[in-house]
């Protein structure tokens, strides 16, 4: 058996559209990384474009999103991201490229891409339906004139969770009206448990196929917690004789360097972890890490949205996850995940503990946080996306 492959396109979303309600619509990401943010929005434009409507993808050129769109088949067209005085050109760029295009409504999926796109719809003369497909949280407060005229000429503000739609009241000046709730979706089906043995996906990762595998998946970054994870390995191991290791998937954040990765491989040979700490680099379809492990650890100091939680629930894998964020909308302690403080290592180990220790309870929260995904369909994201774009 080989692993997923990594070329492999996401699933059909759902009843194409009528030739007739079809839209004309590009989702733009400037972004030179691939991470969950860059795939999620390729992704959606995928789902979209398979749901009948025309759609094309804007991504920098030579970078691995516009391979990524490139082996999806997704139309793509490149953008180089320019900040400060460079953004004029950009903006003449793309107003070009969405006449050549037919396209009337925008999807941007970064914050600091709304800079380049609003300033596109002057130049049209606002001839440019703007939607922002929130994934971070706001930040620093921007209720200042330039960020209240900026956000004035967007058309559709769309937010994951009931917690950032408020935080965008009370962080902005947006007209509440024009805030929609669109959770963030998922093929849940690309998830679902196979009938092939855990000890295949092992193998296709390279990994031992005995023992307990704990994951983390994410960008390797000092706030998604990779150090804090190894830490509570090294507890686990040396409290009991579970035959316990680690998997840790991710990249590094491109153009940053690899310190903190050197950082975690340093830390690794200090406590002698070598042979029980994996690192493999990131996958576009994450499945097979996810059918790989016994546990999911979610470390994060502050997670936006979780769709690595959403991907753990869909996979029917345990979570054990940080306390903190927007993890706290996403699973309920005891009855989804057990949660633990920021930061608490020996709260975690307990956690992990539980899981292991306790298969009958640990399977009712797997059965329970399965049938909560549900709402977290792809399926469900592109029909209220579609909804908000129809009153516009």
């Amino acid at each position: 058996m080989t692993g997923p492959s990594a070329s492999l396109p996401p699933p059909v979303a759902g009843p194409p559209f009528s030739a007739a309600a079809a839209l004309r619509l590009g989702v733009l990401c400037l972004s030179a990384s691939l991470g969950g943010l860059e795939l999620n929005s390729l992704k959606f434009a995928d789902w979209m474009r398979q749901r009948g409507h025309h759609v094309v993808f804007f991504a920098p050129p030579a970078t691995p999103l516009a391979e990524l769109a490139g082996q999806w088949g997704v139309p793509l067209q490149t953008l180089t991201a320019r900040r400060g005085l460079g953004v004029a050109s950009a903006a003449q760029q793309l107003k070009a490229q969405l006449a050549q295009h037919q396209l009337d409504t925008l999807v941007v999926t970064q914050n600091k891409d709304l800079n380049l796109v609003t300033l596109t719809k002057l130049l049209l003369g606002g001839r440019l339906r703007i939607l922002y497909q929130q994934h971070m949280q706001l930040g620093l407060a921007k209720r200042d004139l330039f960020h209240t005229l900026r956000f004035r000429l967007v058309d559709a503000w769309l937010s994951p969770l009931p917690g950032l739609v408020r935080q965008v009241s009370e962080q902005t000046r947006y007209d509440a009206r024009r805030v929609h709730l669109v959770p963030l979706g998922l093929p849940l089906e690309q998830f679902a448990p196979p009938a092939t043995p855990k000890a295949e996906f092992r193998r296709a990762l390279e990994l031992p196929t005995e023992g307990i595998l704990l994951g983390i998946l994410g960008r390797l970054d000092d706030g998604k917690g990779q150090e804090f994870v190894i830490q509570v390995l090294d507890r686990l191991r040396s409290t009991s004789t579970l035959d316990v290791s680690l998997l840790i998937m991710g990249d590094i954040t491109l153009n940053e360097g690899d310190a903190y990765l050197q950082h975690l491989r340093r830390l690794v040979a200090q406590l002698g972890l070598e042979q029980h700490v994996h690192f493999r680099q990131f996958r576009p379809d994450p499945a097979v890490f996810y059918h790989a492990v016994d546990v999911f650890v979610l470390a994060s100091v502050n997670e936006t949205y979780g769709m690595v939680t959403l991907e753990a629930m869909a996979a029917q894998v345990p979570i054990v996850a940080a306390a903190t964020g927007g993890t706290l909308e996403l699973v309920e302690h005891e009855k989804t995940a057990l949660l633990y403080p920021l930061l608490d290592v020996e709260a975690c180990t307990q956690c992990i503990r539980r899981c292991l220790q306790d298969p009958a309870a640990t399977r009712q929260r797997v059965l329970n946080a399965y049938a909560h995904v549900q709402n977290y369909s792809h399926q469900r994201q592109c029909q209220l996306t579609e909804e908000v774009i129809q009153t516009l």
